[in-house]
């Protein structure tokens, strides 16, 4: 079999080749652009194994190997560094290093999602990217406002407030600028209004998800997130695993019988952290069991952290319904029959 450690750069990447069957070992650097890389993986038999961190701008190399008949294995970088306790660091020793890995059987592979997965992924980035281009557009607006005498905060939006925004006296370039932001801002509500429909469809078509919204509080942007980042809920132990990989996970520093834990690692899909804290915050108003725990917990803490905690427990909550297949009412019957939550210090209950 032949094996390639790759340490892979947008420019170009450093390989490290073993041939099992003849022993042959071989480096080499190549670069991308002129087609030298394709090249050398198109001289390699089909079926080899090709392993590369997890980087970005590296999808159109994982297709390109695919459609060459290569598997392909992408590994955690931090598992990858932590496994060398070497103090030089070069790109011929990180190919090398990868290449070991794989010989030995103790690459620290990645789960990585399907090419429907990853356009899912796409629709619901580009959907964040322009609300907070909104969002920016709308500061912008209110800082105009404000700054003749206007604060409506949120009834900015009314119909009333854009009329009186739209007649706020105005010159110059002052003027300009509103005519201009206002104009964004109605091309951007169309277009994230389209894209708020895409997703509302493929909730829909997504079992999984259509299971998830069943959960108040959350709707089809935070359910679609969830399973798209989850992936496999099988993968995942118990539910700590799953705060874990989310991030939603104390720091710990523990040593010596002193254990100390800090702040949340947030070592996870930051999107989904911020989808998952909102969604919260409407689960404690519409969710009986959320807002008492919620409410008892802002009582000895601070609100923030008691937004992270609902989080942390509405992440629990998603992960169960997978697992279980089970709908919210069918959940919340299990809690509170039991008396306990579904997580008991990182360990699940069934």
């Amino acid at each position: 079999m032949q094996i390639v450690g790759c340490d892979f750069h947008p420019q170009w990447q450093q390989v490290s080749f073993l041939d099992q069957e003849t022993g042959e070992y071989r480096e080499a650097k190549l670069v991308n652009g002129d087609g030298e890389a394709e090249r050398f993986y198109r001289s390699l038999s089909p079926g080899a194994l090709v392993g590369i961190e997890s980087c970005g701008n590296a999808q159109w190399f994982i297709d390109l190997l695919g459609s060459l008949g290569h598997t392909v294995w992408v590994g955690d970088a931090a598992k990858i560094r932590a496994s060398y306790v070497r103090k030089q660091k070069t790109d011929r020793r990180d190919a090398d290093h990868i290449l070991k890995l794989l010989v030995e059987d103790r690459f620290p592979r990645l789960w990585t999602p399907s090419a429907k997965q990853r356009d899912l992924r796409q629709l619901l980035i580009h959907r964040h990217k322009l609300v907070e281009i909104r969002t920016r557009v709308k500061n912008g607006l209110q800082h105009l406002a404000m700054n003749r005498g206007v604060q409506k905060q949120s009834r900015l939006w009314s119909v009333r407030g854009r009329a009186e925004l739209e007649k706020l006296p105005l010159e110059g370039w002052s003027a300009r600028r509103r005519e201009d932001l206002l104009e964004l801002m109605k091309g951007l509500d169309q277009q994230i209004k389209e894209l708020d429909e895409a997703v509302v469809q493929a909730a829909r078509e997504d079992a999984k998800a259509e299971l998830l919204m069943s959960q108040p509080g959350v709707g089809p942007i935070t359910a679609m997130a969830f399973v798209l980042t989850i992936g496999d809920v099988s993968r995942f132990e118990y539910s700590g695993k799953v705060a874990s990989y989310l991030g939603l996970i104390p720091s710990e520093y523990t040593s010596g019988g002193k254990r100390k834990l800090g702040a949340i690692s947030k070592q996870g899909n930051r999107f989904m952290r911020q989808l998952l804290v909102e969604a919260a915050q409407t689960a404690c108003r519409l969710d009986e069991g959320f807002r008492k725990q919620y409410q008892a917990r802002c009582h000895h803490k601070p609100k923030a952290v008691a937004k992270v905690a609902a989080a942390r427990r509405l992440a629990v909550r998603l992960y169960w319904m997978l697992r279980l297949n089970k709908r919210y009412p069918e959940i919340a019957h299990i809690e509170s029959s039991s008396g306990v939550p579904l997580a008991i210090h990182g360990r699940d209950v069934e």
